[in-house]
């Protein structure tokens, strides 16, 4: 497995069942977008990208490796979500369905008749959304009922709740995909997220989201998983003594190391890969936490900034067409709510990005700071320190951020819903060599392992298990140079 992100590490499925893997990472450290550090003052933990997890509890893969068990522990704060608004106003999403529409006013009813029944049964739903689009349902009606909202622009499917707390709650949500809101499937994010919130809340691992990085290679060493970090792969041919080769980085970047083996019209598709818009980052080490003139936003574990639905609206577009917004989408992640060990006593870590052009090659540190000046009077005056990063920074740092852009769909969604870019570099007698397990925010993981593991030229074996692991099976190629050799 090339590249040691959330994705690389998933590799420990194919462990489980019984394939021998090694896992090679770029950087220093495993994780990708899951690490966390110390970053406006020392002692305070900042993530460094992935922050909230609301699909976390109910993933399949956390659940079948019980990473509690490996050290993992997920905290809540005690509201979901928020959206303030002008004068004190705004909207917040708690766990209860019922409750949070009660606070919604004339929008709480389409509230409640949109994400109720999606509440109830999201652990069903869930499952079918997180596999290939291409798959029977087992629960079709919901899945359905899932679709109908999902498929619909967010700016539409806002407009069913009456009132601008309302629409802009779901219209924050929904920003998270980091793509116009006016156009097609850009709801699904948002009530992906939205009915995730209210059935399992939006859990953040305690001491940083470096703990989910620390928690799965501890699961996969018991499996025999091998990883190896600060080592570039470059070639194919690097890895000649692999029977499978699966690649978690972006696609340009799978591109590269296949070369001239890769298909052409495979290799035309992901070189023609277009991102989405990128992110601009900034850490604040804050007294006294953030003084939001909304209340219950105090108490959120994320707040979305935005005046209302068509702000938000215009934000998105102007950044997905290369246009620095005037007052652009912020995210805002107070995780210390939910984990006090971040803190330092009465300094705290807040977590805040914008969403910016793709490349965007100015400081937005200033527009960050204003957004969330305007919602909470006298937040300037808490800020002890900041860091912030750039695109161009957060590219260098985790090369899968191509431009910044560390989105959950970009330009390609409404295409990748029905055709899903995939790719394999034959083998001998027609078998993959090579095929791509996911990165730069594309969502085939789980088909890729399932045809690694049916097509490896490994011989299968009993799936392993922690206590009895084989130590070889089946025959090899060449093996690898020294020290590589799992």
């Amino acid at each position: 497995m090339v590249g040691g992100g959330p994705n690389g590490l998933a590799a420990l499925t194919l462990a489980a069942a019984g394939v021998r893997v090694r896992v090679i990472e770029a950087a220093d450290a495993l994780g990708g977008g899951t690490r966390s550090s110390e970053l406006a003052l020392p002692g305070l933990i900042h993530d460094e990208c992935s922050g909230m997890h609301p699909l976390a509890p109910c993933s399949p893969f956390a659940q079948r490796f019980d990473l509690a068990g490996a050290g993992l522990t997920w905290r809540w704060a005690s509201a979901e979500f928020s959206h303030p608004l002008d004068g004190g106003r705004g909207a917040i999403a708690v766990r209860s369905v019922t409750e949070t529409a009660a606070g919604l006013g004339d929008g709480g009813r389409s509230w409640q008749r949109t994400f109720g029944p999606l509440a109830e049964h999201f652990a069903a739903i869930s499952q079918e959304f997180l596999r290939p689009v291409l798959h029977l349902p087992h629960h079709p009606l919901l899945l359905a009922r899932f679709g109908v909202p999902a498929g619909l622009p967010a700016t539409l499917t806002a407009r069913r709740f009456r009132t601008p707390g309302a629409r802009a709650l779901f219209a924050g949500a929904a920003a998270h995909a980091l793509r116009p809101l006016d156009t097609l499937v850009s709801s699904a994010i948002g009530v992906a997220l939205t009915a995730a919130a209210h059935a399992f809340g939006r859990p953040v691992a305690e001491g940083g989201s470096a703990a989910i990085r620390d928690a799965i290679p501890h699961r996969a060493a018991e499996y025999g998983v091998r990883f190896e970090t600060g080592r570039r792969v470059t070639a194919l041919d690097e890895l000649s003594w692999a029977d499978l080769i699966m690649s978690d980085t972006s696609p340009a970047a799978a591109a590269r190391i296949a070369g001239e083996r890769m298909p052409h019209r495979v290799r035309r598709a992901y070189t023609r890969y277009r991102h989405g818009p990128g992110a601009f980052k900034v850490d604040f080490a804050v007294e006294d936490g953030v003084p939001w003139a909304h209340g219950p936003s105090r108490a959120a574990g994320t707040v979305h900034l935005g005046a209302d639905l068509a702000e938000m609206a215009a934000a998105e577009r102007d950044a997905a067409a290369g246009r620095m917004p005037e007052r652009p989408f912020v995210l805002v992640g107070q995780q210390y709510l939910a984990d006090e060990t971040r803190s330092t006593g009465n300094v705290h870590p807040l977590y805040a990005y914008a969403h910016v052009p793709a490349g965007y090659t100015g400081d937005a540190t200033e527009a960050i700071t204003a957004r969330i000046e305007h919602f909470a009077p006298g937040f300037r005056d808490r800020i002890l320190a900041t860091s912030a990063r750039s695109t161009t920074e957060l590219s260098r740092h985790n090369e899968n951020y191509v431009a910044g852009a560390h989105g959950m769909c970009g330009y390609n969604a409404a295409r990748r819903a029905l055709a899903r870019l995939r790719g394999a570099v034959p083998g001998p007698r027609g078998r993959p060599r090579a095929v791509t397990a996911g990165g730069g925010g594309l969502p085939f993981a789980r088909p890729a392992s399932r045809r690694a593991h049916r097509r490896s030229c490994c011989r299968r074996q009993a799936p392993r298990t922690p206590q009895t692991r084989s130590p070889h099976f089946g025959t090899r190629p060449p093996s690898p140079p020294d020290g590589l050799h799992p």
